[in-house]
């Protein structure tokens, strides 16, 4: 496939994709390989042979099919892709539509310098288009093709604006982050897999009062403290290796620059991912400080945007591991203001009623149930006021208020988090009253924006229901 065409050409993507469809189906034919396994241990190698190679062959068959039943086109206004063979389907986007184009190498396309060009539109959860797979020099030409809404017509594509790096993380900061993901399923998987080892080597603690000459007793006294212990200490080490390995496999390289009103994120160890934030369609700003890492001034900063995120509420991680003065700049990048938690005010005290009636209450009756049929469960009851304790400190980080020109909201105990919402970015605002807040004369204050999913949302829960008519009244006033 020649690289140089003009914006009217119908293309199709690199043969190369055929390769790459056959090794990804690969994992798909585990069952059958293990088929032939049996096959080969009953002698039949003709046969399993046989299979075996007509396999590769309907795969390669099928892949070069949709290869070539596959095609995409970049004409008047829009960018249009057929593929099917039985099923033939065409699908058009125009240009208006189109947020931007992201870039994505994984480690075998990186091998033969081929690439993934997603074509990302507003509010859509998932890609409108892939193209898997295409050349370097191709992928950069889509690119500035359709940001350029078709009128780029050669290979080099328009002139880009400069790029200025804004925010990016040396390794050092990468391993750093790795550590702080500490992940107790490695906890779970040692202890659980040092139980089953011990049934297959059937150990007897025979073996050890025989060798050692002392009693069983003692043996088991002087072994389980230190098996403990060094069991204990390879878990905290996997742990820490574990987090360590799967950041650096996701944030290595990590990388933000300012390209005119875009933000560019490249990152990735084995799969090099480019990713194009448009700063016109972030809705809000959401910063998050994890429980151990926030007490040492790390925060993250995430923007909701309409479309092109990676994350299932709709956010793009821009600065996953920053400082409060990188966090501030970024946000100046998007021409929002700084986290301010001094002009905020705290939600109504009956939050803490209604915390204490959830966390502590509905404990309280399942320990005095639970007490009549076995005593010993009325113990529980020393916990209880923890629970009660953390909902005070829940309403003391739950504040909110309009702030200039946007509504910042916090909450969080150990894990923190902070929204910066423009007003101007409000798409609804809805005031709800639950049956404990009824009786209580509580309400929330749910705010919505475009392209929200999930949870983690910038809601103000359990005001006094005048303070909630009030701010829903506030907000609709000032939205854009």
């Amino acid at each position: 496939m020649s690289d140089v065409a003009t914006v009217a050409d119908t293309r199709r993507l690199h043969p190369g994709t055929i390769a790459l469809s056959i090794v990804g189906q690969a994992p798909k034919q585990i069952p059958g390989l293990i088929a032939l396994t049996a096959a080969f241990s009953r002698g039949h190698v003709a046969v399993a042979a046989a299979i075996l190679g007509a396999g590769v062959v309907l795969l390669g068959v099928f892949a070069w099919v949709r290869w070539r039943q596959f095609s995409y086109t970049i004409g008047a206004g829009e960018l249009t892709i057929a593929e099917g063979l039985f099923h033939r389907s065409r699908r058009s986007i125009p240009f208006e539509r189109i947020q931007d184009v992201s870039i994505e190498q994984k480690p075998l396309a990186r091998l033969f310098g081929l690439a993934r060009v997603k074509v990302e539109t507003g509010g859509g959860d998932a890609d409108e288009a892939s193209l898997d797979s295409v050349t370097l020099v191709e992928a950069a030409r889509l690119r500035g093709v359709l940001r350029q809404g078709g009128t780029a017509a050669t290979t080099t594509g328009p002139a880009e604006p400069k790029r200025v790096t804004v925010f990016a993380m040396p390794i050092g900061r990468v391993l750093t982050m790795g550590a702080f993901g500490f992940s107790l399923v490695w906890v779970g998987v040692l202890f659980a897999a040092l139980n089953q080892l011990g049934d297959l080597i059937d150990f007897d603690w025979r073996e050890v009062r025989d060798i050692a000459g002392i009693a069983r007793e003692q043996a088991i006294g002087l072994v389980t403290p230190i098996f403990a212990a060094l069991a204990f200490v390879a878990a905290l080490l996997l742990g820490a290796i574990s987090g360590i390995v799967r950041t650096l496999l996701v944030e290595y390289g990590f990388r933000l620059e300012r390209e005119g009103d875009r933000l560019r994120r490249v990152r990735g160890l084995l799969t090099r991912t480019e990713v194009v934030v448009s700063l016109r369609r972030v809705q809000l700003a959401l910063i998050e400080r994890a429980m151990v890492s926030g007490r040492f001034g790390w925060s993250s900063l995430r923007f909701q945007t309409l479309g092109g995120s990676d994350d299932a509420g709709g956010r793009q991680g821009v600065a996953p591991f920053a400082r409060d003065g990188e966090v501030a700049a970024l946000l100046a990048e998007a021409g929002y203001p700084r986290f301010d938690p001094l002009p905020l005010r705290p939600v109504a005290f009956g939050h803490v009623v209604r915390a204490g009636v959830l966390r502590g209450g509905v404990p309280l009756i399942a320990i005095a149930v639970a007490s009549i049929f076995l005593p010993l469960v009325a113990f529980a009851l020393l916990f209880l006021p923890i629970p009660v304790g953390v909902a005070l400190l829940v309403r003391r980080r739950h504040r909110y208020a309009i702030v200039g020109d946007s509504l910042q909201v916090m909450r969080g105990v150990l894990a923190k988090q902070a929204w910066i919402v423009p007003l101007a970015r409000i798409q609804a605002v809805s005031v709800t009253r639950g049956p404990l807040q009824r009786l209580l004369g509580l309400a929330t204050v749910r705010v919505g924006t475009a392209g929200a999913r999930g949870m983690a949302r910038p809601d103000i829960v359990d005001l006094a229901v005048e303070d909630a008519d009030a701010l829903a009244r506030a907000l609709l006033r000032r939205v854009g």
